[in-house]
């Protein structure tokens, strides 16, 4: 069950610098439309499955569909809206619906699942593939680096191995153990691998990420705040969503539908951020999302068992709101900062930060809130009369304490509920410990190190040469 989730997340992660690389290459609209033909297929392909082995396999090819789409998308946009307010407004909005659909996703797949069959949820992709591709064959202008770039075979090979074992390594931690040698092994060949690839990439003659995208210093800080902001946000939903499933009690459905009041917050700020980044100093809009952010883990974290959906609500919208402008601020800057050329690869940065923040954020937060779940559980049942063998398994999860509590008979099962519940709320505020230094340290970065402008260096020097050529014409 973890893999048929964690393969797509493995397979998009590791592969997204190779797959920006491509569309540098080969074509924005051509491997964004190849991306959406592979993902719908390999939806189809889902739903149908007659095996795990084979849903491994297709939800594996969705993952490669991703990576194939989400660097593309951000590339085009760059190519299409010239630097300036029409870019950023253009920016906002992708990244609003990028996040608002992150979160609303679960609702027309709860309503599925109630209605059909399990495979009905990926069947949902085949008409929206379609007329993605139908409207990117109309709409979507063909660009690419200008010359011939030779591919990098190699610098592929180490960019996919090396981001692939940490994710691996970022995935299996929290459940095989982070000092299992299994784990500290990828780990280290993730560290190797990523060290051989930037020497690779450093004296290659077609480097795939060429390192001189990263003298943009809006470029290298915005993909550090995108990756700690997803962090803090992802982390963050995954205890949110438990809290108002197990804590207050609401079904799966009726837990979709409150989230929608931060797919509104989201929606709102996103195209906000937009209007507003090109107005202020360059590092203000992000560290304000990432205030927000840090606002909503300090409200979810300081949440009692009795505590009621207000606190959820108010964690809720502030979380949104961050996110709408911490990702529509770094996307900007980071696709401000890049040349014509470097388009697809320098936004495919962007996509594998989120990826690999998203993935270290559930992990951390996951693993801190267990941790403290197991034993504040393990407390409150000692000295009651279930066996180990039971207490073991209420601690796998929440959720599983509850089916076991449903088990038992009156005050028995009560007791183990209410215990359960309250191990879950004391272990939310340590798990959110970790993203609030995050978003700390993302503030304090945002305001120190981004470009005291929003226009990137690129920008500022094609103005500066503009400016010389017409002096001395």
């Amino acid at each position: 069950m973890q893999w048929i989730v964690d393969v797509y997340a493995l397979m998009a992660g590791s592969l997204m610098l190779v797959c920006g690389s491509l569309a540098d290459r080969l074509g924005r609209k051509r491997v964004f439309m190849a991306g959406l033909v592979l993902f719908t297929a390999a939806s189809v392909a889902a739903a149908y499955a007659g095996s795990v082995g084979v849903l491994l396999v297709a939800r594996g090819v969705m993952g490669v569909g991703e990576a194939l789409i989400m660097p593309a998308t951000l590339a085009v946009i760059g190519n299409v809206f010239p630097r300036g307010a029409e870019r950023t407004k253009a920016i906002g909005i992708w990244s609003a619906a990028v996040g608002a659909w992150t979160v609303v996703g679960p609702l027309p797949g709860g309503w599925l699942l109630s209605h059909f069959w399990w495979g009905s949820v990926f069947l949902i992709n085949l008409p929206i593939g379609i007329a993605g591709l139908f409207a990117a064959a109309a709409l979507v202008p063909e660009s690419r680096a200008a010359g011939q770039r030779r591919l990098d075979p190699a610098g592929a090979l180490l960019s996919i191995t090396a981001v692939a074992s940490l994710l691996w390594a970022v995935i299996a931690g929290p459940t095989r153990g982070w000092t299992t040698p299994a784990v500290l092994t990828a780990l280290a060949a993730a560290a190797v691998l990523a060290g051989a690839f930037l020497w690779w990439e450093r004296r290659s003659a077609a480097p795939m990420l060429p390192m001189r995208i990263f003298r943009h210093r809006a470029l290298a800080v915005g993909d550090l705040l995108i990756l700690l902001g997803a962090f803090a946000v992802i982390g963050t939903l995954f205890v949110l969503v438990q809290h108002l499933q197990f804590v207050l009690g609401y079904s799966a459905g009726q837990t979709g539908l409150r989230l929608g009041s931060m797919v509104l917050a989201l929606l709102i700020a996103g195209p906000l951020a937009g209007v507003l980044a090109p107005r202020v100093r360059g590092g203000l809009v992000p560290a304000v999302g990432l205030a927000l952010v840090l606002a909503a883990l300090a409200v979810l974290g300081t949440t009692d068992a009795g505590d009621g959906y207000g606190r959820a609500l108010m964690a809720m919208v502030l979380l949104g709101a961050g996110a709408g402008f911490v990702t529509t601020s770094t996307s900007d800057a980071i696709v401000g900062a890049l040349p014509e050329e470097d388009l697809g690869v320098g936004s495919a940065t962007n996509s594998a930060s989120i990826q690999l923040g998203a993935a270290t954020g559930v992990a951390v937060t996951g693993s801190l809130l267990a941790s403290r779940y197991q034993d504040e559980l393990a407390d409150g049942l000692r000295g009651t009369a279930l066996p180990p063998g039971l207490l073991a398994s209420a601690q796998d999860s929440l959720g599983t304490a509850f089916a076991l509590a449903r088990q038992l008979p009156g005050q028995a099962g009560e007791s183990v509920a209410a215990v359960a519940r309250h191990a879950f709320v004391a272990g939310m505020w340590p798990a959110v410990i970790a993203g609030i230094g995050v978003t700390a340290v993302g503030i304090v970065i945002a305001l120190l190190f981004s470009p005291r402008t929003h226009r990137s260096q690129t920008a500022d020097a094609l103005h500066t040469s503009a400016t010389h050529n017409k002096e001395s014409s």
